[in-house]
């Protein structure tokens, strides 16, 4: 069945659990899997590597068994040469294939830059449109059991900054799900960043194949006071920290923009001009970052709606630190928002 056909505006529903709804909920990882399964029956011309994909673990679960499934001509290992694989994918692509290049760590992609940036994001460019690249490198950042300097860096900005490159940041099993399939389904390149500790959490996720729109935010919480622009993890750190400051009394909304390029300007615009107060919260470094971007967007757009001067919380500018204290240190959460916010609101 053709990818134009699939529905694209459809967003996650709210359950009220109290009252016994029976919701079907999967593992972040698992809806990955469901995804790339979905998308590897829907069309032959799909198909997944990595290093590691067809291993007892399957990439964190996201590729369990596929290889038996689909056969290791569609789903396969590949050696650790990153460059040969993400050009191995983009001449796939522009053969007609919809090849999904999994990376488990972006600290690697480095090497393959060259032909990220100087081949696949520029090909569709260079050839007037008529050469599409639909290639998806998929690749998982994050904390955990000491990874430090050269194994858990984010490098989202890094990316964000190319033109031609589109980068998708999902928070939720339900957006993971969706928005894999919406990035197959397209045909750019799209950088498809994962973070590690999303796959503790489970949410609902409908069986069926759906896609959410790329470049399209949501709002997860409705305020008045302030808004937090939350990005990956960040977003469930600011939903908890939104429960303690209502508590308190600060009624907070949090938007959760899923897409980093394109992001969604108009809902940002949107909630300041009702809140007129704004924190954007990052897990990656301050200094050039996604959240410089997204501050420097409401000062040439929204300026007059501010009450205050934003904020960000992000990495401080010193490599990833390894160790359980360090990393306790290093990678900002609840506490921090909240303490950022009572700043900005003067409480």
């Amino acid at each position: 069945m053709p990818w134009t056909k699939l529905q694209i505006e459809r967003e996650e529903p709210v359950f009220d659990e109290s009252v016994g709804q029976d919701v079907r909920k999967l593992g972040y990882g698992e809806a990955l899997k469901e995804a790339l399964d979905q998308a590897l029956a829907r069309d032959s011309r799909v198909y997944a590597m990595g290093q590691g994909v067809d291993d007892p673990g399957g990439m964190f679960g996201s590729t369990l068994d596929l290889h038996k499934k689909y056969g290791s001509e569609r789903v396969f290992d590949t050696p650790l040469s990153e460059e040969a694989m993400v050009g191995m994918g983009i001449g796939s692509a522009m053969a007609g294939l919809r090849p999904v290049s999994i990376h488990n760590r972006p600290d690697f992609l480095l090497m393959a830059m060259d032909q990220i940036v100087n081949h696949a994001a520029k090909w569709s460019y260079m050839f007037a449109g008529q050469v599409p690249i639909p290639l998806v490198i998929r690749t998982c950042i994050g904390r955990g059991w000491g990874s430090a300097a050269q194994h858990s860096q984010a490098l989202q900005s890094l990316f964000v900054h190319v033109p031609g490159l589109k980068v998708v940041m999902p928070s939720t099993a339900y957006d993971a799900k969706g928005l894999l399939i919406a990035s197959i389904a397209d045909n750019n390149p799209v950088i498809f960043v994962e973070q590690r500790w999303l796959y503790k959490h489970k949410g609902y996720v409908p069986k069926e194949v759906y896609a959410v729109p790329i470049g399209k935010g949501v709002v997860k919480r409705k305020g008045k006071d302030l808004t937090i622009i939350g990005v990956s993890h960040m977003v469930i750190e600011s939903l908890r920290a939104a429960e303690e400051l209502a508590k308190q009394g600060v009624d907070i909304e949090v938007i959760d923009l899923r897409t980093l390029k394109p992001f969604d300007e108009k809902i940002i615009l949107d909630s300041i001009s009702k809140t007129g107060h704004l924190l954007v919260a990052d897990l990656s470094w301050k200094t050039c970052g996604f959240s410089a971007e997204i501050i420097a967007t409401v000062a040439e757009k929204g300026f007059t709606s501010l009450k205050k001067a934003p904020a960000r919380i992000a990495f401080p500018d010193i490599p990833t630190p390894g160790g359980y204290n360090l990393e306790e240190a290093f990678y900002p959460g609840v506490k921090d928002i909240v303490q950022a916010v009572k700043g900005i609101l003067n409480k």
